[in-house]
């Protein structure tokens, strides 16, 4: 479904102000539109964060999406500041710099945010991935989703390399030119280009890969913070 993002998004924040004024914490869209590497069946990621959320609030939340355009393509994070001020650390990293913000900020959250919490988190995800690829080949007659795989892998790369670094690459063009070859060839699965011929690893690569990130990751780097 092809949509006009700028507009869509200029319609919620819109919709936003005049529905929750200046309770609003923080107004945005993260996920593959924001980073401007969307399909055109991919979902709309919204970001609402207000100063508190009740269940009445949820209700005028869920009426003010449906009034927008292509309402079913919308989904999402919607919270209080407090809840989200008190999250797990490990998601942290990706959720601040995945979110582009229209109204208002999340900079309360950079106090909260650090390598060694994102070192968690990509080790979290290496650790999911791995059972992932064990639990298909031993219980389910079906092969894995490669492509839901390679998204794993995505977010499981970014974190480890602001763990490292201390940037954090949002964009997958971004990532490319970081990632080794097995990495390279799951993460060009994500960019859905005709012309971009993709030697998938085999399970026993893929298992390797996923337990060599497990060991690395399973110790905070030197110096992490």
């Amino acid at each position: 479904m092809l949509i006009d993002f700028d507009h869509w998004v200029s319609s919620f924040s819109a919709a936003a102000a005049e529905t929750f004024g200046g309770r609003i914490v923080c107004a945005g869209v993260q996920g593959s539109r924001a980073r401007g590497e969307a399909r055109e069946d991919c979902d709309i990621d919204v970001v609402l964060i207000l100063d508190n959320v009740s269940s009445a609030d949820l209700d005028l939340c869920h009426d003010m999406i449906a009034a927008l355009p292509d309402s079913s393509l919308a989904c999402g994070f919607v919270s209080s500041k407090q809840a989200l001020s008190h999250w797990d650390e490990r998601e942290l990293a990706g959720f601040y710099f995945d979110t582009v913000c229209f109204i208002g900020s999340l900079d309360f959250l950079l106090p909260r945010i650090s390598r060694e919490a994102a070192r968690r988190s990509a080790h979290q995800a290496a650790c999911g991935l791995y059972h992932a690829l064990c639990h298909a080949a031993v219980f389910e007659s079906d092969a894995p989703d490669l492509t839901a795989f390679a998204k794993g892998v995505f977010f499981l790369l970014r974190a480890k390399r602001y763990s490292e670094t201390g940037a954090f690459p949002v964009r997958l063009s971004e990532l490319l030119p970081l990632a080794g070859p097995t990495e390279r060839s799951l993460l060009k699965l994500l960019s859905g280009r005709a012309d971009a011929p993709v030697s998938v690893p085999n399970r026993q690569t893929l298992l390797s890969l996923c337990e060599g990130w497990i060991l690395e990751l399973a110790a905070p780097a030197p110096g992490a913070v």
